[in-house]
């Protein structure tokens, strides 16, 4: 096992695959008692079925009514900020008011026209990762800098601060840390968006946070504008940085779906969905509140209740595809809720995909060579964040 006791279950994994304890609670019970990473009582929802219920019944299972980690250490009107523009902490109609805004910037036909930037990113990666030489960190040189770089670029922030803010994530994601270190990273990371906020207003740019300013500007507030931009740059990094390192390990052991991807154009679609499914980095969303009693798999939930979604349970149920243990990149894996389901629908997740579609090929076809450095080496899995990943990946070629 490759996984910390103290670890919450729903956080445990076994390298790819949801522990034991994981799959037996998907299989026999369906919904079992649990602790969030901060100790709260929880229930964790674990089949594919009943996960996209939790996730698409918002009236019934509310985001706005969980309190966000942290927040009984601030004031009320700390606490009212923090949460302005954090769209996963909102029901709607409020949630509906402001990802309305959000929509166009993350259209497929947007994303299309980032798409020759995005390669001569990706290149540039490449690049690097190779000058470093033999062997290298896959994660330090190419998972980490073509994600944070594009986010950056979109957002209009500076990508020489590239290393505070992740380390601000890599903070606020690690649910092991104390919560003093995560409500200051959150401080930290509210002040400096909010400094890049007033610039935009002042001056908007052609970045998406001047094109906010511009389109909405009377209609954002600027503690939401400055939530909405800190939630995009963590979330825009974050994800795709960690799917792209463990993708890259996914594929370096399983060599005959990496030849897959490598050589046949026709199978990079289908393989990102199927990665995406199969590693689910992110553990859950954030968790709901039951504002009634309510029956899940013959539990009964009581209203009050917090409830968590395990995503890589639901994704590796057999309701959804046929041997989910396996990964076969030639299915697709539609349906997979590894970006979530229903109104909190990642909407991010057209930029992930083109991140992706054109990476793991680049990589690939740059290194057709492309090995692990240390193969008999365990994995440096971040097995105590909210989003799973690797710290390092050392790769050679």
């Amino acid at each position: 096992m490759t996984h910390s006791l103290e670890l919450p279950l729903q956080m445990r994994r076994n390298g790819f695959d949801p522990v034991e304890e994981v799959i037996r609670a998907r299989e026999e019970e369906g919904v079992v008692p649990v602790r969030t990473p901060f100790g709260q009582p929880a229930y964790l929802v674990c089949r594919y079925e009943d996960v996209r219920q939790v996730l698409s019944d918002a009236a019934t299972f509310s985001s706005a009514l969980t309190p966000l980690p942290g927040v009984e250490r601030m004031s009320a009107e700390e606490a009212a900020q923090v949460q302005a523009g954090l769209l996963f902490a909102l029901d709607p109609p409020e949630h509906t008011r402001l990802r309305r805004m959000l929509t166009p910037e993350f259209t497929v036909r947007r994303m299309h026209r980032l798409e020759p930037r995005i390669r001569e990113i990706v290149e540039g990666a490449l690049d690097d990762l190779e000058r470093a030489g033999r062997p290298a960190d896959l994660v330090a040189h190419f998972a980490l800098p073509v994600p944070s770089l594009v986010i950056c670029e979109l957002l209009g922030v500076p990508y020489a601060d590239r290393a505070a803010f992740h380390h601000r994530a890599v903070r606020l994601l690690d649910a092991s840390g104390p919560m003093e270190g995560r409500v200051a990273a959150q401080r930290e990371g509210r002040a400096y968006m909010a400094g890049l906020v007033g610039r935009a207003r002042a001056e908007p740019g052609e970045d998406m946070l001047g094109t906010l300013v511009r389109a909405h500007g009377d209609e954002l507030s600027t503690d939401e504008l400055t939530g909405i931009a800190e939630l995009l740059l963590l979330a825009g990094h974050e994800t795709t940085s960690n799917m792209l390192g463990l993708g890259t390990l996914a594929l370096l052991r399983h060599p005959d779906q990496l030849a897959l991807v490598r050589d046949d154009p026709a199978m990079i679609e289908p393989a990102v969905e199927e990665l995406l499914r199969w590693l689910s980095i992110v553990q859950s969303p954030p968790p709901r509140t039951a504002t009634r009693d309510v029956e899940i798999a013959g539990r009964t939930i009581p209203a009050g209740s917090l409830v968590i979604a395990s995503i890589p349970a639901a994704d590796r149920d057999a309701a959804l595809v046929e041997n989910p243990g396996d990964l076969d990149v030639t299915r697709g894996a539609a349906g997979h809720v590894a970006f979530g389901h229903g109104v909190h629908h990642c909407l991010g997740a057209p930029l992930a995909r083109m991140e992706m579609r054109l990476a793991f090929p680049a990589l690939l076809r740059r290194l057709p060579d492309l090995a692990l450095a240390e193969p008999e080496r365990e994995p440096d899995f971040r097995m105590s964040t909210l989003v799973y990943g690797l710290r390092s990946l050392r790769v050679t070629w």
